[in-house]
């Protein structure tokens, strides 16, 4: 039973995803995360549908994301123009992902 602090007199569904949708969307999450837990702690890029893409390594995988380890500029007190890399984790939503490329074996 969910709560719901706002109670409607009429509720209007707004989406509904059609089975066959449903189906194929869990399809692609168990496919891509299979893949992301065969190739973890490996190098990858990564291009969602929005056409974002990412490099890093796989450093999880759950039922619905894959967690990248990414490399982050940052300026700290060693002054202008000097970069210190440090790593930042990214998760990237299953069924948003277009393609994973494994860049280095």
């Amino acid at each position: 039973m969910s709560y719901s602090p706002y109670r409607a007199q009429h509720e209007q569904v707004l989406y509904e995803a059609n089975p066959e949708t449903v189906s194929t969307l869990k399809n692609v999450q168990d496919r891509v995360q299979a893949i992301g837990k065969q190739n973890m702690n490996k190098w990858v890029r990564v291009q969602t549908l929005d056409g974002h893409t990412y490099e890093g390594i796989i450093v999880q995988v759950d039922p619905g994301h894959i967690y990248l380890s990414v490399p982050v500029a940052q300026r700290g007190f060693f002054g202008p123009g000097a970069y210190v890399y440090n790593n930042a984790i990214l998760p990237l939503v299953l069924y948003n992902l277009l393609v994973i490329t494994l860049l280095y074996t």
